[in-house]
């Protein structure tokens, strides 16, 4: 395990050539105090956990000392922002310290909201705690789900005043992933014309990441396919466990099918497939429904901009139709399946879910309770005391009847398949959270951060690595949202 001053750096991305990045250093961050960290993202790198609790941990991921062998820059990269081309964009207020050789792979390591950039458009370059916490606990609850995401290490506090809708204080969270190259990051050089860019940046994510695509007739079609697969299957993950992202720009978009920059996120509380989750996105542009499609046009962004390597728009476009659709609905039918407690892919199961869908949409029970109860429900039914043995999941509905109805097609498709009740509900129960990182439990633990007590923080967080657990201690966080929580708006600004 390394220290703090071992960790082996090895900067890869720092690499390429200059116009690709500025480098330059964090700004220092006044009074910094340690809010929270993740001892298993510590692991990733091969630090030692020993090392969170030194006073140097805080300094080192405030950016207020550079941390050796790191080498600070700021990524340049554009993108589409609500379909609208905003030109260049960049690291407005992150900092990329470089590339850490962990146990598994490498890590690039990255503080956001650690200062002013040349790509910070007039801001102020910092981030908020609050948006600092969610993005933190988000990150790792995505990856105690499954979900491929960036992680976080730790939130770094100040008393520092950041103004953003009202006055607020400073923090930077410190964010990991093996790149955090965007579909922007390509579109950029496209729009510049600037063709060997274009190459180079293409070359490095093939060389780095997807070195299977070199040996592809054109490894640049290859890599357009590999991007459009992993995309479908995390949009498909994002859809089946009820996520929002809120701001699905092409600069948010991950070359690898990460899900990167938290933002105005959200889970699913009553179903509703039009919900938005970002109060800013007038239009329902980045609605619930709405991500598979944006997927989609996202990536068609991603080909305009690889279509110099790759050839015609024809072989563009045979990629994207070729990768994403078949992925994005093969792996949703899947977890779909997995769901609701079935084992085999059968004929009408495609018509079944839908209609699950209709029901849910009608009658706006909690998406995530609804399916963890349902886990616990016998695969026969007990004419007799069928009200009580079904009455954690009718009493979800609005209409009890129509509850009552589809448990019975439910049950009749679970009879297609004879597995028994304890190993379909033990499969159920492995699929289907129990805890998702709920708009009202970011704001609680925000709340009690404000007022100086971490604690809730960090019980958030243990609770969150392990959704799928049953927990007694954290059953507070398996409840729906309380009253007060019903006007909780998240919105672009952090």
């Amino acid at each position: 395990m390394h220290t703090l001053e071992t960790l082996p750096f090895d900067n890869a991305f720092a690499r390429l050539p200059p116009h690709f990045y500025t480098r330059l250093h964090p700004e220092p961050l006044p009074r910094p105090y340690l809010v929270a960290a993740s001892a298993e993202v510590a692991g990733l790198i091969g630090l030692d956990p020993a090392e969170l609790s030194r006073p140097e941990f805080t300094q080192f991921f405030a950016g207020n000392r550079p941390l050796p062998g790191s080498d600070p820059l700021a990524a340049v990269y554009s993108g589409h922002q609500f379909g609208v081309w905003a030109g260049q964009l960049g690291d407005g207020r992150a900092h990329l310290l470089g590339e850490v050789a962990g146990p598994a792979g490498g890590w690039e390591i990255q503080l956001k909201g650690a200062g002013q950039t040349p790509y910070s458009r007039f801001a102020d370059g910092r981030a908020v705690l609050r948006s600092s916490i969610r993005e933190y606990l988000c990150s790792e609850a995505m990856a105690g789900l499954g979900i491929p995401t960036t992680r976080a290490l730790c939130v770094v506090g100040s008393s520092a005043p950041v103004r953003r809708e009202t006055i607020e204080t400073a923090a930077v969270v410190t964010r990991l992933a093996p790149s955090f190259i965007r579909f922007g990051s390509f579109e950029h050089w496209r729009v510049l014309r600037q063709m060997d860019e274009l190459r180079q940046l293409a070359d490095h994510v093939i060389e780095r990441f997807r070195p299977e695509c070199r040996a592809a007739a054109n490894p640049y079609d290859a890599l357009l396919r590999d991007v459009g697969r992993r995309t479908g299957e995390l949009i498909a993950h994002w859809q089946a466990v009820g996520f929002m992202h809120g701001v699905m720009n092409t600069d948010n978009m991950s070359i690898l099918g990460l899900t990167l920059d938290y933002g105005p996120f959200g889970f699913m509380d009553a179903f509703d497939a039009g919900h938005i989750c970002n109060h800013s996105d007038d239009d329902g542009r980045y609605s619930y429904k709405s991500q598979p499609q944006i997927g989609h046009w996202n990536l068609y962004a991603l080909g305009r901009a690889l279509a110099p390597l790759i050839g015609d728009q024809a072989a563009v476009q045979a990629a994207i139709e070729e990768s994403y659709a078949p992925a994005f609905e093969g792996h949703f039918m899947d977890l779909m399946r997995a769901k609701l407690g079935l084992a085999q892919a059968l004929p009408g199961d495609e018509d079944f879910i839908g209609e699950t869908f209709g029901v849910l949409q009608q009658n706006h029970p909690d998406y995530t309770q609804f399916f963890r109860q349902l886990g616990r429900l016998p695969g026969r039914e007990d004419a007799a005391g069928r009200g009580a043995t079904d009455a954690p999941v009718r009493d979800l509905f609005i209409d009890r009847a129509a509850a009552d109805a589809w448990i019975v097609l439910w049950r009749a498709r679970l009879g297609a398949e004879g597995r028994s009740d304890a190993e379909r509900q033990a499969a159920m129960q492995a699929v289907n959270p129990k805890y998702v990182l709920r708009n009202w439990i970011a704001e609680s633990a925000i709340r009690a951060a404000r007022a100086g007590d971490y604690s809730e923080v960090t019980a958030v967080h243990d609770c969150l690595r392990h959704p799928f657990d049953e927990q007694p201690e954290y059953e507070r966080f398996a409840a729906a949202p309380p009253d007060w929580a019903e006007g909780l708006a998240v919105s672009c600004s952090s």
